[in-house]
């Protein structure tokens, strides 16, 4: 499972079968303690699960994941082809 980058103790990255629409999980935390959510990207950044992240931790993936969009949409089909 390709991470793609670390940002303030969150975990960015895709699950190797993985498939579209185009989505990012995150994570924190390791082992019991772990917190994750799934975004999808395009056509637009949406929360679709969210598995223990705080609000204000949801927020910040969010605008994470808007400034990366680009660099997470080229990696998904470098990882997955197109």
């Amino acid at each position: 499972m390709p991470t793609l980058f670390i940002f303030f103790g969150l975990r960015f990255l895709f699950y190797s079968n993985d498939h579209e629409p185009i989505h990012i999980h995150v994570i924190k935390g390791k082992g019991k303690g772990e917190c994750q959510a799934k975004f999808s990207v395009l056509p637009e950044i949406i929360l679709i699960e969210n598995d223990g992240l705080k609000p204000q931790e949801i927020k910040l993936a969010e605008m994470i994941i808007e400034e990366n969009k680009e660099i997470i949409i080229e990696k998904w089909y470098e990882f997955f082809g197109k």
